[in-house]
């Protein structure tokens, strides 16, 4: 069933910040409250704190990054969040930049997918009771997790590319994207992540994308508004891979120009709050089932106020 969810635009300092858009997730058609890795409050820690505060809602990480923890460690919070939240939880999980790989392990992982498919076995497993008892390359784990009864807690994997895609078909119950342009998922991920399905004999994994978008204004421009939502992302030698076989054409020593390629190829959304929601409606049709709004940009630009309003704006047009 196709959905729309929200996305904490910017990265917390301080946990209480993300009590609006829990609160507006509780009390408007928005299904689900997603929000990415940070460095300052960990999304776990926010989450909570927001469950602590009434606000209680289903949740998604989109995504949190491998080097930070141990795939025990990752499938215990995952599981400690729905106890405390009280509703599913999406435990989006993904690689990071190599670059991140380097400064945290000391060197990036040799293979990409061999470290993303035995973490993601391993945090599967163990999230279903079982016995783990796994050696291998990255990871090595021999043990189980105590039992809780609680909400179900799904494994997400960030997606960008066909490889990536046929490991979370393989394995993952969602598929995140993040600044993927609808006819790019139709034409790659969604052939690859039934592919790697197909190949062990289960289900398509749920596809999640989480989209960055605005509403025109006569004072806004969209270049400007793309710029402040994907900045580093345009820096990112895995994200200027798949945008490139999106045929959006990012330079990162140019990042001005690439913010306008992103609106040209429609990796970032810009239009009437009807424009929106026929693009929204476009990522459903491509085969997408739970379209993220982000507004990122907005709220780097305009403050809190203005964000929710046009976030409402969005749902509301868009879930009609």
């Amino acid at each position: 069933m196709a959905t729309l969810s929200v996305l904490v635009p910017f990265v917390p300092h301080r946990p209480e910040q993300i009590v609006p858009f829990a609160a507006y997730v509780q009390w408007s058609p928005a299904h689900r409250l997603w929000q990415g890795q940070g460095t300052l409050v960990d999304p776990y820690q926010s989450f909570s704190f927001a469950a602590g505060a009434g606000f209680r809602v289903p949740i998604g990480t989109g995504v949190t990054l491998m080097p930070l923890r141990h795939p025990y460690d990752a499938a215990m919070q995952a599981r400690s969040l729905a106890a405390v939240s009280g509703h599913p939880v999406v435990a989006g999980l993904g690689p990071a930049a190599k670059s991140f790989q380097q400064g945290l392990l000391g060197a990036p992982y040799a293979s990409q997918l061999t470290a993303v498919r035995e973490y993601v076995r391993v945090v599967r497993k163990l999230l279903d009771g079982d016995l783990v008892e796994e050696q291998g390359e990255y990871f090595s784990v021999r043990t189980m997790l105590s039992t809780l009864p609680t909400p179900p807690v799904e494994v997400g994997l960030g997606v960008l590319r066909p490889g990536m895609a046929r490991v979370a078909g393989a394995l993952a119950d969602v598929a995140i994207t993040w600044l993927t342009p609808a006819d790019y998922l139709r034409s790659h991920v969604l052939p690859a992540l039934r592919e790697g399905a197909e190949a062990e004999g289960r289900a398509v994994p749920r596809v999640t994308a989480i989209v960055p978008m605005a509403v025109s204004r006569p004072d806004r421009d969209p270049a400007r508004t793309a710029l402040a939502s994907n900045i580093g992302h345009l820096r990112l030698p895995h994200y200027q891979d798949m945008l490139r076989r999106a045929g959006v054409d990012t330079d990162p020593g140019n990042v001005e120009d690439g913010a306008k390629a992103l609106v040209a190829g429609g990796a970032f959304l810009y239009g009437s709050t009807t424009e929106l929601a026929d693009q929204i409606r476009d990522f459903w049709a491509a085969g997408v089932d739970e379209v993220v709004v982000n507004l990122s940009g907005v709220h780097q630009l305009h403050g809190l106020q203005p964000t929710l309003a046009e976030l409402d704006e969005i749902v509301r047009e868009a879930a009609r």
